[in-house]
């Protein structure tokens, strides 16, 4: 396992959060001047998307995210973004976020199944580190907080070896392993089978600096070539014309990590028979677990660093729904098995009585208020924001 796999987790399941809430604000926004009190605005979508990228990219959060570590549970990591998610003025109720968190999740381990090499996982990163900047572009302090993240990436990820990737990629395969959550997206283009799998294409660009399969070459004791046969292979396989950069700006090439809503459509996500199946004979361990300590220390310090926009005055806050109505959202509440949700996360404070405190205060400020149901505030009219999610 590598202990540099976590920010690149992290930011790019964070760029593919942003990728999806910004699709849907755009698509639901109104010009100011017809906007009624209660109606989303584009101004209202940027204020959501700056609150939510400059708590993503504060200093002290980046250090203690940059620190070699192991990666934690998908429960802990999925508090995280539970918190990030209402650092700004949105507050999304437990099914929504269960499925933005399914979205997020199956579209990177789509990338990272795809990347030609382990060390294009990179560039990936910084596929969402570009588009990540195009949102806040408006807002030069946000964007020197991603900027110096992104020297960070390339400070700490340039000079590690090619095996070095080879097990960061691993160790992210091994995260992903038993998500099998259906994309419509990834189903209608026919990437992705009805068990949840995804489909590997046999055609395409071969990494860089590697030839097109479909010669062998043999050679003699001292190394000179002295014969040659080629081979039919099924795939059509072609040379890249140059290698992504690997720069603060540049040409990535590659289009992995870029944004696959930028084309409306609606997107569903269903879990697959083999998912229910594991759900159902899955059982949380009940044994203490020897990483609870350091997960609890984990939290502690990564929730610490964010803070909860509490909604001014008297706005109560945007509810968000990913469903297209709220009977939609109840029964996905219902029937998601237990074991596939991320409500509670259970650590063992290994008889840490101060840090267990610390981390209950913490915890205690991600509960939020649902907004009043009388109330005519901005954002209680948003039921169809995410319908087509």
């Amino acid at each position: 396992m590598s202990t540099r796999t976590l920010p690149l987790l992290f930011l790019n399941l964070g760029g593919e959060m942003l990728y999806i809430l910004d699709q849907r604000l755009r698509a639901q926004s109104i010009p100011g001047e017809k906007a009624r009190k209660d109606e989303w605005t584009d101004v209202d979508r940027k204020r959501v998307m700056n609150d939510i990228i400059s708590a993503m990219f504060k200093k002290n959060f980046m250090e203690e995210l940059f620190k070699p570590q192991d990666l934690y549970s998908k429960k802990a990591l999925r508090t995280v973004y539970d918190r990030l998610a209402h650092t700004s003025i949105m507050r999304l109720n437990q099914a929504s976020m269960d499925k933005l968190y399914d979205l997020m999740t199956m579209a990177f381990k789509y990338q990272v199944l795809l990347c030609p090499r382990p060390r294009d996982i990179l560039l990936v990163t910084f596929n969402h580190l570009d588009a990540i900047k195009d949102f806040i572009s408006d807002s030069p302090g946000i964007l020197n907080q991603v900027d110096e993240t992104f020297r960070q990436l390339i400070e700490t990820y340039n000079c590690l070896s090619d095996g070095e990737f080879q097990l960061i990629r691993q160790t992210l395969l091994i995260f992903f392993q038993d998500m099998h959550i259906r994309v419509s997206i990834f189903l209608k283009d026919k990437v992705q089978n009805s068990n949840g799998r995804f489909v590997l294409p046999i055609s395409g660009p071969v990494p860089w600096g590697t030839e097109v399969p479909g010669l062998i070459r043999i050679f003699n004791h001292k190394g000179v070539e002295v014969k040659r046969a080629e081979f039919t292979t099924a795939g059509n396989y072609v040379t890249p014309q140059r290698e992504g950069s690997f720069e603060l700006y540049g040409d990535r090439v590659l289009k992995l990590g870029t944004n696959m809503y930028s084309v409306t459509r609606p997107v569903e996500t269903h879990m697959s028979g083999s998912s229910k199946k594991l759900a159902s004979q899955a059982k949380e361990n009940i044994v203490p677990n020897p990483l609870a300590k350091e997960e609890l220390n984990f939290l502690a310090r990564l929730l610490g660093g964010l803070d909860i926009q509490k909604p001014a005055g008297g706005e109560t806050g945007f509810r968000l729904n990913l469903f297209t109505t709220d009977e939609e959202e109840e029964q996905a509440a219902q029937t998601r098995p237990e074991e596939l949700s991320y409500k509670v996360i259970n650590i063992e404070a290994m008889q840490e009585p101060g840090r267990r405190a610390e981390l209950s205060r913490i915890l205690g400020e991600l509960e939020v208020a649902e907004p009043r149901p009388g109330s005519a505030e901005k954002g209680e009219d948003l039921l169809a924001l995410m319908d087509g999610l």
